[in-house]
């Protein structure tokens, strides 16, 4: 189906075929079309222009007069399958209690560890279902999902079972990603090596042999894993073509950074805990980093140093980290505004951070993320808006008016 949008107040984030993600300095630019028409065909974006120049008619046609047209957003770190809810957590966070002493009591990631253990596919994939069309209503259309909740091989299969249905079955574009190294287990207490040992010889060879991941990710951190049995991770998953994305120095200054960057991980992401010898060790790197407002916002925490790194040219990507213990929300609206008012990242660096950034955390910058002739056709048209800079500044407005992803109008569910 051909679909024709017109009188497109700003159409943002335009750029030309082969451009990667933007960083430094070039963030601060945002290539815009004011009074603009686009056209879709076939499910893809096939031209674009100022309505004074346009020759085109079409009976399928949305007018969108005083709107906003950009790419949909690209949410490059969820945890978007799960099982229940932990608002207990909260209640317990706002009583006093640290992540790390929630965790030591039972809570945190083994907490959803032994819900998730008890819940079947099927009903796992129902509660994502849910989440998945949760994000679409908000604007996401491409998003990567890690599994880590399973802790055990069967579990985790499960998990990463559950994210290969949700491809197969919703118009988002997922990557997925296998975190069995997301918190050692209750039942390898004192025995970090050999839980990093079963994730070695028996869930990587299972998970590359029904080809379930595209990514692996460890939980490089303070009371986490260590930089010694991260690198027996990432070596072993070298030999299954998995490249590394990291969880990073969210804790503490842990080498998280580091390791990531000597493996080549396509991102490390949190980096709350960010100094001059990560910042240098990312420059000259194709590693992105990936900072995640909602979590630092929900726990308390302090901020990563969003503009020291924008300031030494790096590509800074932004994504929810959607997950039940830690940021339960996939709203990547607010997430664009938190990269404004917690980060101090204009407008113009935060849109990119969300969008062309985020789909180069997960490897479809070819196919999504920006205004590009034969890109998918997977947009954002807003509500009516004085401008692009309206939108993280108007956080707790809901400003989606109306979503396409691979040329189709989605509608709400």
């Amino acid at each position: 189906m051909d679909l024709f949008i017109k009188n497109i107040r700003q159409l943002i984030q335009v750029m030309e075929p082969g451009t990667g993600c933007v960083a430094g300095r070039q963030m601060s630019h945002l290539d815009i079309i004011e009074n603009a028409w686009l056209l879709i065909k076939n499910g893809f974006i096939a031209d674009y222009g100022r309505m004074d120049s346009c020759t085109i008619s079409s009976p399928d046609e949305i007018d969108a007069a005083g709107k906003i047209v950009m790419p949909s957003f690209c949410d490059s770190h969820t945890h978007l399958v799960y099982s229940g809810s932990r608002e207990q957590e909260f209640v317990d966070r706002i009583s006093g209690l640290s992540y790390a002493e929630i965790a030591q009591k039972g809570g945190g990631i083994n907490n959803s560890a032994i819900k998730l253990r008890k819940a079947s596919e099927d009903e796992l994939y129902k509660e994502a279902l849910v989440r998945a069309n949760e994000i679409i209503a908000q604007g996401t259309g491409a998003v990567e999902i890690k599994s880590g909740y399973g802790l055990d091989t069967e579990s985790e299969l499960k998990m990463l079972r559950v994210i290969r249905r949700l491809k197969e079955t919703t118009p988002l574009t997922i990557r997925s990603t296998f975190l069995g190294a997301h918190a050692v287990p209750i039942e390898f207490t004192n025995n970090q090596n050999g839980y990093v040992d079963l994730i070695i010889n028996d869930m990587l060879p299972k998970v590359a042999g029904e080809n379930l991941a595209d990514f692996i990710d460890v939980f490089c951190d303070k009371g986490f894993f260590t930089v010694e049995n991260t690198e027996r991770l990432l070596e072993a998953a070298s030999r299954y073509g998995l490249r590394p994305k990291i969880h990073a120095n969210e804790m503490d200054f842990s080498g998280g950074i580091q390791v990531g960057v000597k493996y080549g991980a396509l991102s490390v992401d949190h980096l709350e805990y960010t100094g001059e010898a990560e910042i240098r060790a990312l420059q000259g790197s194709s590693t992105i980093p990936t900072l995640l407002p909602g979590a630092a916002l929900f726990l308390n925490m302090i901020t990563p140093p969003a503009r020291q790194m924008i300031e030494a040219g790096l590509p800074v990507a932004l994504a929810s980290d959607f997950n039940p213990g830690s940021s339960p929300t996939g709203n990547m609206m607010l997430i664009l505004a938190l990269g404004c008012i917690n980060l101090r990242m204009l407008p113009e660096e935060a849109i990119h951070a969300v969008t062309i950034n985020s789909a180069c955390a997960m490897g479809v910058e070819s196919e999504i993320g920006s205004i590009t002739r034969g890109k998918k056709a997977n947009l954002i048209i807003t509500k009516p808006v004085p401008g692009y800079s309206f939108l993280p500044y108007a956080f707790g407005s809901n400003l989606i008016g109306t979503i396409i992803l691979n040329g189709q109008i989605i509608e709400n569910k």
